[in-house]
């Protein structure tokens, strides 16, 4: 017998509630528009709306979404449920996906190799039976069918899947032409505007729920091509692979996870914009699998003190720093060969502003292979511009990064800095695994407590420049450190750490305690 919930608020109470919560609604409809006051807080001038009617797109949209029966194996299952699969993170952590309806969550068959059985949505994109899906919600499938609206189950064959963006294409074979949708512009969305979410949540195929967008570009730190449109429509398990739609009856997102200490929907739900969708499906229609653009280049996200060592100046007051910089560039990249050098701050991409490392990241991987690119770029505080090829990321070589650096003094301690140096002799060579073609400074020793130690620099990492000042020894570190200490700036530093080229900024009057990690282009 499934669980069914059932309001806790009396039917008396909840007319007198809802009579309350009506009344601004409809006085608003009267003409009492809200006053402004010159020396007042800011308030709308506009009249509130009467909530929107979503019948006519409903009619429209619902016979061309699906709900989706896998048969997975039990341990892909048990993964999948705990927040394992496609990337996603924990469950009652972050964003959690949902294959799995209550109470059909776990049937057993009675076999070596147990299988249970999930349900999730999909809807379809073409006449001749392509669906789109979550990658979570046929994962270690043996066997998929599909579920029309009009009651119809047909068997599916799972085309491709991409792990990476947690998306699945299913084909099926219809007796005649199905209704489909189209996939829209997901750049084109907006916070605030009425979305509706349909889908199979807990089994109950064909269900609607409305809300607004929350935000755009949520990150939830379990992939790394996070993009997410958060929304508040509820959405529950079984409702991944279904569609959010805007109110031109076109999918803006595909419902993919939530947050959800309690495993329903708390008004917290995020789906893969359609962009990246549309991306990913028209690959794997083509060819079966997807190729990702690549830079071949390792990238770090400012701080603000970075950012103040670095000249840049805030969009806004108060606003992060914007721009990825670029910590270290593949040897024969298709970055290196267009000229990209460590110290460029990457501000645009054909001439869309770039957030930080990951929005970066997020719009490389999704050119194609082949393809021109033009970035923005500020060296040495100059804008300037670099026409890129974007090469097959299968076929380069990324890297990863972390935040750190180093500084001053002559095999002494720095008061100001906190940090010991010495040269590179050939013992130091020799146990830090370079050759006579690295040059710079040895950091021996860090003070604890100092801004050295706060901004992460540590005992072994080589100083190779201050700010777009190449140093050879410990000497010229400190002349160059000292003459950005008299201009009052943070220091900048370019730092060798096992390989790997890094940049972090140190202020002497502040701990630096603002840096983040980069991403592999």
């Amino acid at each position: 017998m499934p669980n069914v919930f059932r309001p806790r608020i009396a039917p008396s109470k909840f007319r007198r509630a809802l009579a309350l919560a009506t009344v601004p609604v409809l006085l608003a409809g009267l003409g009492h528009a809200p006053v402004a006051h010159a020396q007042g807080p800011i308030k709308p001038q506009t009249q509130v709306q009467t909530l929107p009617n979503f019948v006519n797109l409903v009619k429209q949209v619902k016979p061309a979404v699906v709900s989706i029966t896998s048969h997975i194996r039990a341990d892909v299952a048990a993964q999948e449920e705990g927040g394992g699969g496609g990337g996603m993170p924990d469950q009652g952590q972050q964003g959690m996906p949902f294959p799995f309806p209550f109470p059909f969550q776990m049937m057993p068959q009675q076999q070596p190799k147990r299988t249970v059985e999930a349900r999730g949505s999909g809807f379809i994109i073409s006449g001749d039976g392509y669906i789109v899906t979550n990658n979570h919600v046929v994962n270690g499938a043996t066997r998929v069918s599909v579920t029309l609206d009009d009651g119809t189950t047909l068997p599916a064959k799972v085309v491709g899947r991409d792990p990476q963006t947690d998306v699945a294409l299913l084909k099926i074979k219809p007796n005649g032409t199905l209704p489909f949708i189209e996939l829209g512009d997901s750049d084109a969305v907006q916070p605030g505007e009425w979305v509706v979410a349909v889908g199979n949540p807990f089994g109950l195929g064909g269900t609607v729920t409305a809300g607004i967008v929350s935000a755009r570009g949520r990150n939830l730190n379990s992939g790394a091509y996070d993009d997410f449109i958060q929304t508040d429509a509820p959405i529950n398990h079984g409702n991944s692979g279904g569609p959010l739609f805007s109110q031109d009856g076109k999918v803006v997102g595909v419902n993919a996870a939530i947050i959800s200490p309690s495993g329903g929907s708390i008004g917290i739900g995020f789906a893969i914009p359609s962009n990246t969708v549309k991306n990913v499906v028209d690959q794997i229609r083509k060819t079966g699998h997807v190729v990702r653009g690549y830079l071949g280049l390792t990238d770090q996200n400012i701080s603000p003190t970075m950012a103040q060592a670095l000249g840049l100046k805030p969009s806004a007051p108060g606003a992060p720093p914007m721009g990825a910089l670029v910590a270290s560039v593949n040897p024969k990249g298709p970055a290196d060969k267009a000229g990209v050098k460590s110290g460029d701050v990457i501000t645009t991409l054909n001439g869309k502003p770039i957030k930080d490392g990951h929005d970066l990241a997020v719009h490389v991987v999704s050119m194609a292979p082949g393809s021109k690119a033009t970035l923005g770029i500020l060296r040495a505080n100059k804008p300037t511009t670099i026409d890129v090829t974007v090469g097959n990321m299968a076929k380069g070589k990324g890297g990863s990064d972390n935040d750190n650096g180093s500084d001053d003094s002559d095999q002494g301690n720095s008061g100001r800095i906190g940090v010991s140096l010495a040269p590179l002799s050939p013992d130091l060579r020799q146990q830090l695994g370079v050759d006579e073609t690295v040059h710079g400074a040895v950091v021996s020793d860090v003070a604890q407590g100092s801004a050295a130690e706060h901004a992460g620099i540590r005992p072994g990492d080589i100083i190779q420049a201050v700010g777009t000042t190449t140093v050879e020894n410990p000497r010229a570190v400190m002349t160059a450190v000292r003459g950005v200490l008299k201009a009052k700036q943070p220091i900048l530093l370019r730092v060798l750490r096992d390989g790997q080229q890094l940049f972090i900024a140190v202020s002497p009057n502040a701990p630096d305690d603002d840096s983040d990690d980069g991403d592999g282009q």
